[in-house]
């Protein structure tokens, strides 16, 4: 019987301190692709497991992204800017810095619900949002489940301001790009609070890259 008291105390204990509120360290997710296209079902398979490791530290965050397909890709965020840095197998070095303020004003239609349900994700109570984003490219909608105890933006909520407050750690993005139906899966699988270094939050584009300028 003590045992199993002491068990129940350590697993109250690493429950509660993994509720804390977080403001600087390191997130791992991974992401799976589903689509009826099955050329594109085809590419995806060729593409693997992808995983995304997010630093952050109070405002800042910078994720990054690799794979063969899509080759390196870092995105940083603080309160104003985007800055995107991808290192392609066919498009070379490129970089897109925009001012966060003028991304929210191109996405035109978009739709934020706050739903009622609730997910436990690694210990955090997460809320409910759903984001419905309508374009010339296509549609898309995402069901986001969101932590305000890391009080950062993510790659998904950058565009949509203050509607949704907390950082997902679960995202379900269904999307229709040139008749093309996918759905995006992202889920968070481990949460890091440790030190940052500040250099990882740089927004100055490296030596080497082109802009790549919207049309």
């Amino acid at each position: 019987m003590k045992k199993v008291l002491t068990l129940l105390a350590l697993s109250l204990t690493v429950m509660v301190s993994a509720q804390k509120k977080i403001t600087e360290g390191v997130i791992v997710s991974k992401q799976t692709i589903s689509t009826d296209n099955e050329q594109m079902k085809a590419q995806l398979e060729m593409m693997g497991d992808m995983q995304t490791v997010t630093y952050f530290k109070n405002d800042k965050s910078r994720a990054e992204l690799s794979n063969p397909m899509s080759g390196d890709v870092v995105t940083l965020t603080d309160s104003k800017n985007m800055l995107v840095l991808m290192d392609n197998p066919m498009l070379g070095k490129k970089y897109m810095l925009q001012n966060l303020k003028d991304a929210e004003d191109q996405v035109k239609g978009v739709e934020v619900t706050e739903g009622t349900e609730t997910k436990t994700i690694l210990g955090y109570k997460c809320k409910q949002y759903t984001v419905k984003v309508t374009q010339d490219a296509g549609s898309m909608e995402m069901e986001m489940y969101t932590t305000e105890d890391i009080p950062v933006k993510s790659q998904q909520t950058s565009m949509v301001g203050d509607k949704v407050k907390g950082f997902p750690l679960y995202v379900v993005m269904k999307m229709t790009q040139m008749g093309t139906d996918m759905v995006i899966t992202t889920e968070v699988t481990e949460i890091k609070d440790e030190t940052v270094s500040d250099d990882k939050f740089d927004m100055t584009p490296p030596e080497g890259y082109e802009n790549m300028k919207q049309e």
